[in-house]
């Protein structure tokens, strides 16, 4: 190295070392180095607000070109919004717990031009405990926990309300791995416009409040063995126009874990679906709850769904084990179109619940120009509550803007309803009721390119018939009862193939 490099380097990092002086800190300021919030002032002691500690070691960090923010154990109330810096990552150890506080001294929720275009919450992102806009080279890791306190906001925050936990735009290369989030508001962390997020043993909890992660218009994503446990969705995929364009989504991997939603979606693409999805693989994942949809799909807003794939998975508790819809809500700026969804692989998928309320898995094509299409079922095996009489087998009603399972009326059929698709094949897969059921197991309607192969279906007794075609153009059925009585079929301007 020639002189005037190395005096350069000792001139940045005497700069840096005086930085940390004028704080009463100690840490080193070497590239890397680990950054103490107790050296910056933070007590630790669960009543004192030491939001203050952590900015200022968030920012010696990224003076000194990068490093850890070091977080020991013990209980750090923040009161204030901190704000993140690239190439900065907030270790907690074991025992520690940074909590939200009572108030009004979080940042106020800036203005979106776009708000139109989504939910108020979606809409704006200061208003969080930690939050950052065009970060790189991010991170939370560790083994400690986040917890909003009960403090954070499940509504529209007033000015100096929290609504999130973390609240992320524009950030490449982001790291969320071992920590735990709780009692996040309406979301324990929200991303939007990222690249390259990786995450491991991540746990969230916030059963008592909304969402756990929403991961919006964000591509490169690895996740690990997610613990997940909301009132809202869980884990949830979107595109919303909140940043005043439509951005890509994909190339996506979920691996092992367990999600579960109290009151909606464990595992879900939208409502908000404005830019398209391609390229996601989910595998080996259990969930336990949802009073809407175990594993949901609707594009409402334009999107192209395509190239999705579930294998390994392990339901009970679903209201609605599988619910593809496409709507015509259209809430996107640039007059978006009807969406579509296509190229959806189920491979060894259990679904397994016999309580009160369900809603009939459900393929819904917005009419005959925009199908569900290309979707196959391999080995997948479920058990519904049933319990109801026998019903007209007519199309049931509609909310077109409303994804929702309920959003569609009670489905003629106890099992599978498919209404407006195309190329949809079941393959060593079967349906059954808790509760003797009047409707039959499965009905396809104005659809084209129905197979079902070796399909096994519980009988009603009072069902007029186990397998409906109403005007599907060609169609090939094969299986049984399981019984092992034949397949009672009822084909009405319909045109079979095999």
């Amino acid at each position: 190295m020639n002189v005037s490099k190395k005096l350069l380097r000792a001139g940045l990092v005497v700069l840096a070392v005086t930085a940390l002086a004028s704080t009463g800190a100690t840490a080193s300021a070497s590239p890397g180095a680990t950054f103490n919030v107790r050296d910056y002032g933070a007590k630790g002691n669960g009543s004192a607000d030491d939001s203050a500690a952590f900015d200022k070691a968030v920012t010696a960090a990224s003076a000194a070109g990068g490093g850890i923010v070091g977080v020991p154990s013990g209980t750090y109330e923040s009161a204030h919004t901190v704000h993140l810096k690239s190439h900065v990552t907030i270790q907690l150890d074991a025992g520690s717990t940074v909590t939200g506080a009572a108030g009004n001294a979080y940042d106020q929720a800036e203005p979106n031009p776009y708000d139109q275009y989504q939910d108020y919450g979606h809409s704006h992102f200061h208003d969080a405990m930690f939050t950052g806009d065009g970060l790189t080279g991010i991170g939370f890791t560790g083994s400690g926990t986040i917890d909003g306190g009960g403090h954070l906001i499940t509504g529209n925050p007033k000015s100096g309300q929290a609504d999130k936990i973390l609240s992320l735009t524009r950030c490449s290369g982001l790291t969320l791995s071992g920590i735990t989030l709780k009692r996040g508001g309406h979301f324990a962390a929200l991303i939007n416009g990222c690249t390259g997020v990786t995450s491991d043993n991540l746990t969230i909890a916030t059963s008592g409040d909304r969402d756990g992660w929403n991961i919006i218009s964000t591509t490169g994503v690895t996740i690990t063995n997610p613990h997940i446990s909301s009132n809202d969705d869980a884990l949830v995929f979107k595109s919303d126009y909140a940043l005043g364009k439509k951005l890509p989504n994909g190339n996506v991997k979920v691996t092992g874990g367990q999600l579960q939603a109290n009151c909606c979606n464990a595992l879900m693409f939208g409502s908000e679906t404005c830019g398209d999805f391609t390229g996601y693989s989910f595998s080996g994942i259990t969930i336990t709850g949802a009073h809407k949809s175990g594993i949901g799909i609707v594009s409402m807003d334009g999107a192209k769904i395509s190239d999705v794939h579930y294998r390994d998975i392990t339901m009970s508790g679903t209201y609605s084990p599988v619910m593809m819809k496409i709507g015509t809500r259209k809430r996107c700026g640039g007059n978006p179109g009807v969406g579509s969804i296509s190229g959806i692989t189920f491979d060894h998928v259990t679904g397994s619940y016999t309580g009160s309320g369900s809603f009939s898995p459900t393929l819904w094509g917005a009419d005959a120009s925009h199908e569900v299409h290309d979707v196959t079922f391999t080995d997948v095996n479920l058990t519904v509550p049933g319990g109801n009489g026998t019903m007209s087998t007519g199309v049931p009603g509609n909310n077109a803007t409303d994804y929702n399972p309920n959003s569609i009326g009670t489905r003629p059929s106890y099992g599978w309803y498919l209404h407006y698709t195309d190329g949809i094949t079941f393959t060593g897969s079967s349906v059954e009721f808790g509760k003797d059921d009047g409707r039959p197991a499965a009905i396809v309607n104005h659809s084209s390119g129905i197979t079902f192969r070796d399909l096994t279906v519980q009988k009603g007794a009072k069902s007029p018939f186990d397998i409906g075609f109403q005007s599907v153009k060609g169609y090939c059925l094969s299986g049984k009862t399981s019984s092992g009585g034949d397949l009672r079929v009822q084909a009405t301007g319909s045109s079979a193939t095999c």
